[in-house]
């Protein structure tokens, strides 16, 4: 380890690249010590390929059995002389080193997903490598800032509640302090720029590009990731502006699904379990509620991070024997599933309601919470 971690405010401001490329090998050993995934995708494109459930698809894709050639996008920084990468870059070069030691056909392009000029770059790099039509695409973009190619304009999302002030009590992973913050509602101009940025209107312009462009194989399937959760994180996520972008996301998949009946495609939405991310640490009630989340799924066996997550969604949903995808009664399929259990539910809502910045490291898994954080940016325990 080159330095120690330097965290504030949810945010680690430093990177460890080689702890970074050792922390994506391990996820891929994971997967290729488990049985093939049968039936799975050959050629899949990954839309947001760097980390978290973007990483996590395209190494079960990749080493999971179906060994699928992968073209991923994302949009990272490169390494100076002067300052380390971004996290992402250093996942993308393990991911690229450990494919082209098994003799995976993989291509990785560093660029913004969202630009036109992406899209075209991508239909260049499928014809020049010899990828075949695809027949999985993951959409797993997550980006402050999106640019609308149609206007021109850059469009910033903002977490906030809708309709009146949201208060809630936030938990620093490092030091356990908890306190109290107050989040002002969003105006109708932040909530239309955050579903501009986070909703499903990128997600429907690539479907429609790759259909067009003869991209697409008969039969293809397309996924993209969101999130419901349980009560006490409503006002701050589903029912504030993030809740409406997943909302637009969530109606984007049966716009997608119209779009691509002519070749027996569809496209769905997963939704995933709570996990530590860059993004949920600094959202408030997250971290209180994801470390006792932690604690009682470890407690009960159920706990699973973001690989096994799409591993289970490879095997049990997208690519059952039978060809069904499970869905609830909203067409979307649900591996939060363990998570939404009522036992669950209620065993965490007790740790909750105790919780006190004296018992959090006893209550909670404030620790493993901690260490998942840290890895998230090459720093291990």
């Amino acid at each position: 380890m080159s330095e120690a971690p330097k965290v504030r405010g949810g945010l680690c401001l430093n990177v460890d690249g080689e702890g970074c490329k050792r922390f994506t090998d391990r996820y891929i050993a994971r997967e290729k010590a488990l049985p093939p995934i049968q039936n799975g995708p050959k050629s899949v494109l990954v839309l947001g390929c760097s980390g978290g459930y973007g990483l996590a698809s395209r190494i079960a894709v990749a080493f999971g059995g179906p060994r699928a050639e992968t073209l991923g996008v994302s949009f990272e920084r490169a390494p100076t002389d002067r300052k380390a990468g971004s996290p992402g870059w250093y996942n993308n070069e393990a991911f690229d080193a450990a494919a082209k030691a098994d003799g995976l056909k993989a291509f990785t392009l560093s660029a913004d997903a969202f630009a036109d000029e992406t899209r075209e770059t991508v239909a260049r790099l499928a014809a020049e490598n010899g990828f075949a039509p695809f027949d999985l695409v993951v959409y797993s973009l997550a980006s402050p800032l999106r640019t609308d190619p149609k206007d021109g304009v850059t469009y910033r999302s903002a977490i906030k509640p809708i309709g009146k002030p949201h208060v809630a009590r936030t938990l620093d992973i490092m030091t356990c302090e908890m306190k109290e913050v107050s989040v002002e509602p969003a105006t109708d101009d932040e909530i239309k720029a955050t579903v501009k940025v986070m909703g499903g209107e990128d997600w429907v312009i690539w479907m429609d590009f790759l259909r067009d462009r003869g991209l697409l194989a008969r039969g293809c399937k397309t996924v993209a990731y969101s999130y419901i959760g349980p009560k006490c994180t409503q006002e701050i996520y589903r029912s504030g502006t993030l809740g409406r972008a997943k909302e637009n996301l969530e109606a984007a998949a049966k716009t997608i699904t119209a779009a691509l009946a002519p070749l027996g495609g569809v496209g769905v939405v997963s939704v995933n379990k709570a996990l530590v991310t860059r993004a949920s640490a600094v959202i408030p009630a997250m971290p209180p509620y994801i470390s006792c989340l932690f604690k009682v799924m470890k407690e009960k066996g159920l706990h699973e991070d973001c690989q096994d997550q799409i591993d289970r969604l490879l095997r049990e949903f997208l690519y059952r024997p039978d060809g069904t995808i499970p869905t609830d009664s909203e067409g979307r399929v649900r591996i939060d599933d363990w998570e939404m259990r009522p036992e669950v539910q209620a065993a965490v809502d007790e740790l909750m309601e105790k919780l006190s910045p004296e018992n959090v490291e006893a209550l909670t898994d404030i620790a493993g919470y901690r260490t998942d954080f840290l890895a998230l940016h090459g720093f291990e325990g």
